[in-house]
């Protein structure tokens, strides 16, 4: 069944995004699932990002606002268990998804609970491990790694900044709680001592690790300087100090981007794989290379060791399974068992048994000393990782929901038992052939026992030209033409959807070029006639919460623009209004019309990166007023405090106004006229009547041939502006203006008419004649 989504931006307001370039100064607005950006200047990042060296003043910001969906809404790219250590104890799921957001889910016979989302990525997460008790590790594609207490509502206790592009892979110590790896597509393999990483640091601009108390440092916050505590029995990881913070050891060695990782109970062996091919052995206490093991033809995707470190597994993107000795430092099997890339595996406690699933949409049980392997089930996407829960398996893929299979972990020969089972080969071909001559194994399970289900990404987008709504999925062009409005409406912003919600863009000084007429936008108490700049009201609906938290601390004076309660120098180039156009009152009058108001029972969040205090994400109903004036765009805040924008683009549009052929009827005007390009036509005939030389003399154009106040729809407008005649006007001619010889709607406006029926790129050129009258 096709289904419609259009998303209409105006109602979405009022009733509550590889790779995303983040350019300088931008804002993410998620609205219900759709995401504007928001950014001061262009400078398209052509290098890995980086998080060294940032400037102290803002770099990107975003807005998600919209719901905190229970649910995912992309693929979920990791799993981790937490596990009771007592009988009939709580048990946790947690999943990191392509959405940016963790989620930890209460597990019980009859079902999974979400009860809570860890929000401060920027981007996709791509793995998460649990260390300890309940210490929670993740990492992103937003180059960073963060450190969670797994058990809170969601409050990120530390932010490590120490990769230069993607963070892919973890790896933990399951003996011991204080080491981590983490490696990326930088080629940056780097071991973290917790324990070390987590304690307190001086605060510079260009430190490794930044604090983050729910992903934010709070203003006026001072870290005094500690050196990191020496080795213990308790803690193997060789630590370096430098004066601004806590540095892990570094496995240097990879050239190229690392998928994998994987790390012995003990804590004292790493392997590492990706794009190079083979997998590299390391030491994590000192980060040096001990060995490499050459076999795949493709680039490493997963890893396994046994407890002890003796034996690894390995899943490549050639479609093989290599079981290495690393004693003896070779491999001593291999498995032909899928017929595509391996991206997820996962042993039996025994390690006697291995569990693979990938590109093929397969998950396969093989016994790693017979190479007897059966099919357990198949899937709809691809299959990216996997976790054990006692006798059964949960698998996450592709898409949003995260489904727990039968897997027998404790017995895994119940379910050879069965039959189905097949003898996997020594090549990569085998297992295609097998395929190709119709003798593809039967799965032996055919639906999950329980699942989570999420909500399916967009995949599918288009904007529509009225500027204001987003058609989504669907029949797309038939659903097109169905939504099609004759207006014309500036580019406010663009949309993505790479985050499986759409992500809109707005740029400034672009995005304040877009105006309605309060009319056009249904709100309440203002005139008809007054202009409303769409990305404005957005920013001040968006923080009103912050600035009324602000005004309530600091007082008054908070309305000035760049003011610091702890006595910072106030950025002059915020308080140069020069470089600002002062629009309406200057009074800071911060009244949120109706249509841009959010809701407080489901807050956006506000979500920042390259501020600062390093990438945060906080709900806009937990902003406190304190947030320093450089995590946010100073047009950002000067628009939502003083009501101010920066300069923009010529919003006018040039025309000419002359008589129909054959028409005896005149009007004074002096050539070329200009009005704002929003001004409907009815405006534009009001003014003809105005002007006949039977009726008026010229006294309501400017010498520059511009419109006089009162007649182009600005503050002030009397009820000659509006349409009809004034009762004492009963007796006014009827006139219809006309472009290319076709009669124009009176709601039209200037823009539209130019769009789609001048559609030239010289002046417009509008026709009037006198209406018989009846």
């Amino acid at each position: 069944m096709e289904v419609a989504a259009v998303h209409r931006l105006d109602d979405l307001l009022c009733k509550q995004f590889r790779r995303t370039n983040i350019s300088r100064r931008k804002l993410l607005i998620r609205l219900l699932g759709l995401i504007l950006l928001i950014s001061g200047c262009i400078q398209s990042r052509t290098t890995s990002p980086t998080l060294k060296g940032k400037s102290r003043h803002l770099e990107s910001l975003r807005f998600h606002a919209g719901l905190s969906l229970q649910k995912h809404c992309a693929g979920v790219n990791c799993l981790a268990l937490l596990k009771s250590s007592s009988p009939g104890g709580s048990e946790y799921l947690f999943t990191g998804s392509r959405d940016g957001t963790l989620k930890r889910w209460a597990l019980a016979e009859d079902g999974a609970t979400c009860c809570a989302t860890f929000e401060s990525h920027v981007d996709w997460v791509n793995d998460a491990v649990l260390t300890g008790n309940n210490t929670l590790v993740s990492c992103s594609s937003d180059t960073t790694v963060k450190v969670w207490n797994g058990l809170s509502e969601g409050s990120c206790t530390r932010t490590l900044g120490q990769h230069s592009d993607y963070v892919t892979c973890l790896a933990s110590a399951e003996k011991n709680s204080n080491v981590v790896a983490s490696a990326g597509l930088g080629g940056e393999v780097y071991i973290w001592d917790l324990e070390g990483a987590l304690s307190p640091t001086s605060k510079s601009s260009d430190a490794t690790a930044e604090n983050c108390s729910n992903g934010v440092s709070g203003a006026g916050t001072s870290v005094s300087i500690t050196s990191v505590h020496p080795n213990s029995s308790s803690n193997t990881i060789s630590l370096h100090t430098k004066s601004q913070g806590y540095i892990p050891v570094s496995a240097k060695g990879h050239k190229e981007s690392v998928y994998a990782l994987a790390m012995n109970d003990s804590g004292s062996l790493l392997v590492s794989g990706g794009t190079e091919k083979v997998v590299r052995v390391w030491d994590p206490r000192t980060g040096s290379k001990t060995m490499k093991l050459k076999g795949h033809t493709d680039n490493i995707r997963a890893l396994l060791l046994d407890s002890t470190g003796r034996f690894c597994l390995s899943g490549s993107s050639d479609s093989m399974i290599r079981l290495w000795d690393l004693g003896q430092q070779r491999c001593v099997h291999s498995y032909a068992v899928h017929t595509d890339s391996v991206w997820a595996l996962a042993s039996t406690p025994t390690f006697s048994h291995v569990y693979s699933g990938g590109r093929d949409l397969s998950l396969y049980l093989t016994d790693l000393a017979t190479r007897e392997s059966v099919l357990l089930c198949t899937k709809d996407h691809p299959i990216l990782q996997l976790a054990l829960h006692g006798d059964s398996m949960w698998v996450a893929t592709t898409d949003s929901s995260v489904h727990k299979w039968p897997a027998e972990v404790h017995n895994p020969h119940k379910v050879f038992e069965r039959g189905g089972s097949f003898l996997a080969g020594n090549l990569s071909f085998s297992r295609a052939r097998v395929s190709i001559e119709g003798s593809t194994p039967v799965p032996i399970f055919k639906e999950p026992s329980f699942s989570i289900y999420g909500t399916p990404g967009i995949v599918q987008h288009e904007i529509l030209n009225n500027r204001r709504h987003v058609l989504t999925k669907v029949s797309f062009d038939k659903k097109k033409e169905e939504l099609f409005e004759m207006v014309s409406i500036p580019a406010w912003f663009t949309v993505d959807t790479r985050l499986g919600c759409l992500s809109v863009h707005l740029d400034n000084p672009q995005c304040f070029s877009a105006e309605m007429y309060s009319a056009d936008l249904n709100i309440p108490g203002k005139t008809e006639d007054d202009k409303v700049n769409l990305a404005r009201e957005t920013l001040k609906g968006l923080l009103v919460h912050w600035l009324i938290e602000r005004r309530q601390k600091f007082g008054s004076q908070s309305s000035i623009i760049g003011e610091v309660p702890s006595g910072k120098d106030v950025s002059t180039r915020i308080l140069t209004t020069s470089r600002v156009e002062v629009e309406g009152n200057t009074d800071n009058d911060s009244a949120v019309f109706h249509p841009f108001e959010f809701s407080s029972a489901s807050p956006p969040s506000i979500m920042t990166e390259g501020s600062q205090s390093g990438s945060w994400r906080k709900k806009i109903t937990d902003l406190d007023g304190t947030e320093d004036e450089k995590d946010m765009p100073w047009w950002v805040i000067d628009c939502v405090m003083n009501n101010r924008l920066p300069p923009r683009e010529n919003t006018k549009c040039s025309f000419y106004l002359h008589p129909c052929e054959g028409s005896t009827v005149q009007i004074l005007t002096q050539g070329k006229l200009s009005a704002p390009r929003i001004l409907r036509i009815h405006k534009v005939i009001n003014y003809v009547v105005e002007k006949l030389v039977l009726d008026k003399p010229l006294d309501s154009v400017n010498s520059d041939g511009t419109f006089a106040p009162g007649l182009h729809g600005t503050t002030g407008v009397d009820d000659s502006s509006r349409i009809g005649p004034k009762p004492s006007q009963k007796h006014k001619p009827s006139i219809e203006i006309l472009c290319n010889n076709q009669v124009l709607s009176p709601e039209m406006s200037l823009a539209t008419v130019r769009t789609y029926i001048w559609k030239k790129p010289e002046d417009l050129v509008l026709n009037y004649r006198l209406l018989p009258s009846k």
